[in-house]
């Protein structure tokens, strides 16, 4: 069943994106004084307080991590394999969201090689999907348990602009969420636009996240511009 909150529904009847509105939360450095940022998406049902633990454990010294929250707690209502406008307008609006973040960063002069696009479950799937639909050098784009947004059958097209972005994609082979089908259909689209993916599917794994996945992406944010 769709959630959406009372405020989605407000700015839905007021011609609002759903989303508009809604708080988000800094962990980590100081904007000012961080190597990195990550944008850092939470679950369905989750909210931004519910993938902060992640946070802290990903935290370095000198990354900073945005964390915005869905109105309703989910930043679209369906499955994200279902047609993509039965998921509007909360799809659009939870990546525009992403993109408001990023604007915000480049007035700061963060540049999108310093930044990450990072989600667990629905968040994995958002992240990936405006990497996706916005093509460009980012540190890294880090997908747990997540995957491209669309029915099955969507295409993707190629292209280069990822630009040996770093990506790492994990999840369990069964989860049940996340078909392991379409974790390796994003890691070829991902190839397919010049990044350089990581896929790790896990025998058995609950949808969640384990220790080799916080080992990878730790390393990932370590290094100097995704290298």
């Amino acid at each position: 069943m769709p959630q959406y909150s009372t405020q989605n529904a407000l700015n839905t009847a007021t011609g609002l994106p759903p989303h508009a509105g809604m708080a988000l939360q800094t962990v980590g450095s100081s904007l000012t004084d961080a190597r990195t940022v990550v944008i850092l998406l939470h679950g369905r049902g989750a909210g931004s307080e519910g993938i902060i633990p992640l946070a802290e454990e990903l935290a370095l010294k000198d990354v900073a991590f945005i964390v915005p929250e869905a109105s309703g707690r989910a930043w679209y209502p369906f499955s994200f394999l279902s047609p993509l406008e039965s998921n509007e307008p909360g799809l659009s609006s939870g990546l525009s969201v992403i993109d408001g973040i990023i604007t915000a960063c480049e007035r700061l002069n963060i540049t999108s090689d310093r930044i990450v696009l990072a989600g667990f479950s629905q968040g994995a799937c958002l992240a990936l999907e405006y990497a996706i639909r916005h093509p460009r050098r980012y540190h890294a784009v880090l997908g747990f348990s997540g995957g491209l947004i669309g029915p099955r059958g969507t295409a993707w097209q190629g292209g280069s602009a990822l630009a040996e972005t770093p990506v790492f994609l994990g999840c369990s082979d069964r989860d049940m969420h996340i078909p392991a089908e379409r974790v390796q259909e994003t890691a070829e689209t991902f190839t397919a636009y010049g990044a350089r993916v990581d896929m790790r599917l896990y025998p058995g794994m609950p949808h969640t996240i384990n220790d080799d996945e916080i080992a990878a992406a730790r390393a990932i944010l370590s290094s100097e511009a995704g290298t």
